[in-house]
């Protein structure tokens, strides 16, 4: 299957800002590939200059210059039709057999006070069963008791916050079941990318980034989705990036005064329309 993904984002920016932006899809999926990639930059003297943070994402460092400044990326890119993998017999690993990459992954971050919300965790899921049921349970709850709505979070929300407000965005609802998966000694990390909307009803508002999470049980990562937790997997996933939590995988990142006054997000499959008279084969 074929996607079109991409982002274009309009700024008023008052004086050269140095910033990072991380548009681009990961290039080490085994679940999909870039086929063709394109930037579209005004002014069009704006120098991109590619960089891989320590997490192997891939991003571009720029110079925004003073005044009206366009960011758009699009791509193509071939995925498989296959949905989330799911394996509800994945084991919960004892720390001292984890390996020593993942072990970042089960402390505390800026977003995800997993030491803080501790209690409540055992409170809530102490009783689960380890492994697959436990997270479930825990991507259950977030999905249950915290509402999604635009508008309810800012650059400083935690975690925390959400789980005192039982409100927030797509990044909220993932940051908060992070917390309770570190809490429970679960390493889990914060994940963001294209996802398209594909075997599903449209979403009644405009497409955005997304962000998810992948949790490590059975000696690999799986992805766990908090906001959709759909009764079936979702197809057309598409990962930018990666890392402990929104901090470490902002869209852009700028050093100084930028105003981002507009956005657009795409991911759609990307199927060239037949010609008049011409059927279509359909699967």
């Amino acid at each position: 299957m074929r996607l079109r993904v991409g982002s274009e984002m309009h700024f008023d920016v008052p004086w050269p800002n140095p910033a990072v932006a991380l548009f681009q899809p990961r290039d080490d999926s085994d679940r999909f590939s870039i086929v063709a990639e394109r930037w579209r930059l005004e002014p069009d003297d704006v120098e991109l200059r590619e960089r891989r943070d320590p997490f192997g994402n891939r991003g571009q460092r720029l110079l925004l210059p003073a005044g009206r400044v366009l960011l758009a990326y699009e791509a193509e890119i071939e995925i498989t039709r296959e949905p989330d993998p799911i394996d509800r017999s994945a084991v919960q690993h004892p720390i001292e057999e984890l390996p020593d990459e993942v072990l970042p992954y089960l402390l505390p971050s800026r977003y995800c006070l997993s030491d803080e919300l501790m209690g409540d965790a055992w409170e809530l899921f102490g009783q689960t069963e380890p492994g697959w049921q436990r997270v479930q349970a825990i991507v259950n709850w977030v999905h249950g008791n915290i509402n999604f709505r635009y508008g309810s979070s800012n650059p400083l929300t935690t975690a925390v916050d959400v789980y005192k407000s039982r409100t927030g965005v797509c990044r909220d609802f993932a940051h908060l079941a992070v917390t309770f998966c570190r809490a429970m000694n679960v390493p889990t990390r914060y994940a963001f990318g294209y996802l398209p909307d594909i075997g599903v009803e449209p979403k009644p508002f405009p497409m955005d980034f997304y962000a998810w999470m992948e949790v490590y049980l059975g000696d690999r990562w799986w992805t766990f989705d908090p906001r959709n937790n759909d009764t079936m997997p979702r197809a057309g996933r598409v990962l930018i990036g990666r890392g402990r939590d929104a901090l470490d995988v902002a869209m852009i990142t700028t050093f100084g005064s930028a105003q981002l006054t507009e956005m657009h997000v795409t991911a759609e499959p990307d199927e060239p329309a037949a010609a008049p008279g011409e059927a279509r084969a359909t699967a």
